[in-house]
């Protein structure tokens, strides 16, 4: 049976992460505790052995020509500050007699030393670890003359007590301050994650069709750069979502007077015994599939136009290529036979950044505006003025009049002179186009007849792949 695994906590995340750095940032302090708490230990100890040490060494006096020793009582009261370590003291004259002290049959090996200097040095005392110095005084009299010895040694209880204490004393705060900043991280973290709390009830209480962008302001900054990407993406998705709506709502619309019209002139060519009459109605009756097959090419072109403005990738396009593909492709031929249609374009690129498709169907429709309704001959080219692209189209027609152009861009917007062909979808196509690339739609009319033109912003060469 294949287990169930639950998605891991963000707050148990965190948690586990700050236990973690408290657990390894513990054992460092506790080893850099440990180091330093055993070098004060190993200090204050030394100071206490030499202290012993020196006062025995000065006690040392000759006597008829051989070293004596009064002990001083000093030398012990601070030995006895370690009353669990045993104690090994002997002065000696070196490579001679043994003058006094303690274990006198324990043997100590003393490294070579060289002069009175104090040396420290480790050693066993009757098989216990243990720390001893020894220092020597240097004696030049009628009757002797040299060096007496002094070695004073201690086992190292108290110096494992201390470093233990000093420990202690330093971790128990920090154990209990590790605890409270654990606590505080709780407390912190859901603290931090009540805004994402409120955004999945907010988006669990929507509609299914509510696309409106999540409201962001006093939220952190980090939720709101993933705030304003969700909105971005629910804002595609919400014009995709109406792209749809309107494709069916305008499919179920527009195609009904045209289905009406075709089935009548069918009729009327079924029953029709008149051969005239029966050619005008199959006339009527392939007018009308052709507008059906227009509309129907438009409603498509429009949405496949939308779709890709929100998810096609912006890539460099040169805009004459787009005018020399339209042209290769023939299309016009098809719209208004025997209608000449020049190219105009110039020898540097003219690039916008922009979804080629796109920018070419909305082309296409200028240019099928213009032969539908200008006057030959036709130019259709690319050129750059300062900082815009512009794809033109031009006839030698006036154009439609101010207040007509000026409502061009509504969907299924017809002049009186459209035709029953017109499907007022192509300029619709075209002003979408241009607004999602930064652009508009220039329309002008002179001496020399009418130019409708999409401009962009330029785009430099660096962007084109």
């Amino acid at each position: 049976m294949a287990r169930l695994h639950l998605p891991h906590s963000l707050t148990a995340r965190v948690l586990s992460a700050v236990v973690l750095i408290l657990i390894l940032g513990g054992l460092l302090v506790a080893l850099s505790i440990w180091a330093n708490g055993r070098l004060a230990a190993r200090e204050a100890y030394d100071r206490l052995l030499l202290g012993a040490a020196s006062d025995i060494a000065e006690s040392v006096r000759i006597q008829d020509g051989a070293p004596v020793v009064d002990l001083p009582v000093s030398a012990f009261q601070l030995l006895a500050q370690a009353p669990e370590d045993r104690i090994y003291y002997a002065v000696q004259v070196p490579n001679g007699p043994f003058i006094t002290g303690l274990d006198r049959d324990t043997l100590v090996d003393v490294p070579d030393s060289i002069g009175p200097a104090p040396l420290y040095f480790a050693a066993d005392l009757n098989g216990e670890p243990a720390r001893f110095v020894r220092i020597a005084r240097l004696f030049a009299e009628r009757d002797f003359s040299g060096e007496v010895e002094v070695l004073v040694g201690q086992t190292l209880r108290a110096r494992r007590a201390m470093t233990a204490g000093l420990m202690r004393d330093a971790l128990l705060p920090m154990a209990v301050a590790g605890i409270l900043l654990l606590i505080m991280s709780w407390f912190v973290t859901r603290s931090a994650l009540r805004p994402l709390e409120a955004l999945s009830d907010d988006l669990i209480g929507r509609d299914p069709y509510d696309l409106t962008p999540m409201p962001s302001a006093g939220l952190p900054r980090e939720l709101q750069v993933m705030l304003g990407a969700m909105n971005r993406f629910m804002g595609r998705l919400d014009r995709q979502v109406d792209t749809m709506r309107n494709l069916i709502a305008d499919t179920a619309h527009q195609l009904r007077t045209p289905v009406a019209a075709i089935r009548v002139q069918a009729e009327i060519a079924q029953d029709d015994p008149d051969a005239p009459a029966r050619k005008r109605a199959l006339d009527r009756l392939l007018s009308r599939t052709r507008s059906l097959g227009t509309l129907l090419d438009q409603l498509l072109s429009r949405a496949m136009v939308i779709h890709r403005i929100d998810s096609a990738p912006r890539v460099a396009v040169d805009l004459r290529e787009v005018a020399l593909e339209i042209l290769e492709q023939r299309d016009h031929e098809l719209i208004a036979p025997g209608v000449e249609v020049r190219l105009e374009i110039g020898e540097d690129p003219v690039l916008v950044q922009a979804d080629a498709f796109s920018i070419g169907e909305a082309a296409k429709n200028l240019l099928g505006n213009a032969l539908r309704h200008g006057q030959p001959p036709v130019s259709i080219g690319a050129e750059r003025a300062g900082n815009r692209a512009i794809l033109w189209v031009r006839d030698c027609g006036p154009g439609p009049a101010s207040n007509i152009s000026n409502q061009l861009g509504d969907r299924f917007n017809r002049t009186a002179g459209s035709g029953e062909d017109s499907t007022g979808l192509g300029l619709s196509i075209v002003k979408s186009t241009a607004e999602a690339f930064d652009g508009k739609v220039e329309m002008t009319s002179d001496a020399d007849g009418f130019r409708a033109a999409l401009s962009f912003p330029v785009a430099s060469k660096g962007n084109r792949p």
